[in-house]
């Protein structure tokens, strides 16, 4: 250990003689490092934003929804365009599911329709939503004040409302909505709750259609079915376009993770052959999951070897300025050899000055790992960026071992010089 505390001493001592060179070779290192912990951070970041919006989705959920189908999938089913465009869900759906599939741990149906949500003078375009007691947990709603629907709300087909967050902003700015009315179609509903802000879902690989929770407003499912039908008739510029539709959605949920995928062909088998117009499509959030991780994975290695060619370049430097140094410091060599220093007292000497390099460099480079993703969060601010411990670790080792790796061969070039002719060279 004295022998190795030494020759750390003389190792600084020697590259502090050239404090501009050894500066210079140095931030070759710091820019590799910082480039790997911050690359490695936005890939964390942006892995771990897309594996949250996933998992919000639940990953023990199977969604169904209803798209309207193309004009050749209408025409190839019923021969010629229909009047009314019929697609989507149906409560016969909904019954085959509940009877047919044993891993269900509970189920929600879902009934979407765009329309004008009024109070007074105020009015807001939103989303009224019919449904159960299950939908805020399902969707992670939380209340703000009052409550959520009930089973007997749905039951005795109650005129009652939830709102939420913007939408109870815009309609009572300056009140309490809490057993006020608002407006829906033609009829009148009491809101007995207002949900908290939640942030909106983002759209996932074409699979799902990112959701606005805010603008919402939530009734029983009987009620919506009773007030509004399943006909929605949208007059426009003079032409008439009819869509019948019962439902928007079913939710399903099985018991454990395990579950989910010898659930899916069940699910399929359910509705497949009753949809010839491709009207319906499923969405598992769990393989969801599964793809973000792999391609999180993907994405991280390109990032981190692209960094890392930034560290390699790093090492070539130190390579060459400790080539550089044994050129000038032959005479020394010699010296020092013929002083009874071996072979490896000199290789050791070297290596020790280029981890000394590295090793200050990957300090470095750590220290700038954590400003730059700060600093990309702070600009961009949809940006996620999270430096996890493992990619410090691996980049400072990295940047050691690069030290040793390209510090061996001008240590050994030095080590194996003929002490005589080391002697002789001015």
């Amino acid at each position: 250990m004295g022998r190795i505390w030494r020759g750390l001493k003389l190792g600084m001592k020697s590259l502090l003689l050239h404090k501009l060179r050894s500066g210079l070779t140095v931030l070759g290192i710091v820019f590799g490092v910082a480039a790997v912990i911050s690359m490695l951070a936005i890939a964390e970041g942006t892995s771990r934003d897309a594996k949250d919006q996933i998992q919000a989705l639940g990953a023990t959920n199977i969604i169904i929804r209803s798209v309207k189908p193309s004009d050749e999938a209408q025409a190839s089913a019923s021969g010629r365009p229909a009047m009314i465009l019929n697609y989507g869900l149906k409560y016969a759906d909904y019954d085959r599911m509940v009877d047919t599939i044993p891993t269900i741990k509970k189920i929600l149906p879902i009934r979407e329709i765009r329309k004008q949500i009024r109070r007074g003078p105020h009015s807001i375009e939103g989303r009224v939503v019919g449904t159960t007691e299950d939908y805020a947990d399902f969707n992670l709603l939380q209340l703000e004040k009052g409550r959520f629907l009930k089973a007997s709300d749905n039951e005795k087909y109650q005129n009652f409302a939830v709102l939420a967050h913007k939408t109870a902003e815009q309609l009572f700015p300056y009140e309490n909505p809490l057993n006020q009315s608002v407006k829906l179609g033609n009829d009148y509903y009491t809101v007995i709750g207002v949900t908290a802000e939640r942030a909106s879902s983002a759209g996932i690989g074409g699979s799902l259609a990112a959701q606005d929770f805010n603008k919402d407003v939530y009734i029983p499912l009987n009620t919506c079915r009773l007030r509004f039908g399943e006909r929605i008739v949208d007059m426009r510029s003079g032409s008439r376009q009819a869509e019948e539709t019962q439902l928007s959605q079913i939710t399903l949920q099985v018991k454990t993770i395990d579950d989910v995928l010898p659930t899916v062909p069940l699910v399929q088998a359910s509705y497949e052959k009753y949809h010839s117009k491709k009207d319906v499509e499923m969405t598992v959030p769990y393989d969801l999951l599964l793809q973000a991780e792999k391609q999180a994975r993907q994405f991280a290695i390109i990032l981190g070897t692209i960094a890392a060619i930034s560290l390699l370049v790093g090492g070539i430097g130190i390579m060459n300025i400790m080539l550089a140094t044994v050129t000038e410091r032959t005479r020394e060599i010699g010296i020092r050899r013929a002083l009874g220093a071996k072979q490896r007292d000199i290789t050791q000497q070297f290596l020790i000055e280029t981890v000394v390099l590295s090793g200050v460099g990957g300090l470095l480079g750590v220290a700038v790992g954590f400003i730059i993703p700060s600093l990309i969060v702070f600009f961009i601010q949809d940006q996620k960026a999270i430096v996890t411990g493992t990619s410090v670790i691996l980049s400072f080792g990295i940047s050691v071992a690069i030290g040793i790796l390209f510090g061996i061969y001008p240590a050994r070039r030095a080590a194996m010089m003929d002490p005589i002719e080391a002697l002789r060279h001015e």
